[in-house]
């Protein structure tokens, strides 16, 4: 007979939430293997790859400009923290990965900051990190944006977002599209 005291408390898991963008999602099914709004919970020792090649990927994107393996990410906790914390490391040889103002050339890795705006080619992922206190598993979940993340959001890196209680963009700054070069963010 056991009562309420002895029952284990459930620890909260840290989850990742990815919302991903690409022009061409609609038309050509580059996201067709991630499975959107669902949370799949992960251990904690997995590395996270993303990339084009299924074997060694966890989540696969169907086009051939993205590398067998893009980017990676890996769940760690700091010496004297009971936080945890991913970081992201660049995987691909042709193809430079930008967290908010930062480029990671092949091999370069860093701590992924709570919010940030991921991009490498057309590819747009606006990642939040929610603290959990599981040592042992971690949440992603993924959403699908149809509209550009870095319009959509106004995205300034580093930089605080007002807060005005709805859905809607809080910005009043020009609203009319950009144009911008092959290689220009």
């Amino acid at each position: 007979m056991s009562s309420f005291e002895d029952v284990d408390t459930e620890e909260t898991v840290t989850s990742l939430h990815m919302t991903l963008y690409h022009p061409g999602h609609q038309r050509s099914g580059i996201f067709q293997s991630i499975k959107f709004c669902n949370r799949e919970t992960l251990p904690t020792s997995e590395v996270v790859k993303f990339g084009r090649n299924s074997s060694t990927c966890r989540y696969t994107f169907q086009d051939k400009q993205v590398s067998r393996v893009q980017f990676s990410l890996q769940l760690f906790k700091k010496f004297d923290s009971s936080v945890v914390s991913f970081e992201i490391k660049n995987m691909s040889k042709k193809t430079n990965l930008l967290v908010d103002d930062k480029e990671l050339g092949y091999l370069n890795k860093m701590d992924l900051p709570d919010k940030c705006l991921i991009r490498f080619g057309d590819y747009q992922f606006l990642v939040e990190k929610e603290d959990g206190e599981s040592l042992e598993f971690f949440e992603i979940q993924f959403f699908l944006s149809i509209r550009p993340l870095l319009q959509e959001n106004k995205w300034l890196p580093q930089k605080p977002t007002p807060e005005c209680g709805s859905c809607s963009p809080c910005s009043t700054q020009n609203n009319s599209p950009t144009e911008a070069g092959e290689n220009e963010w």
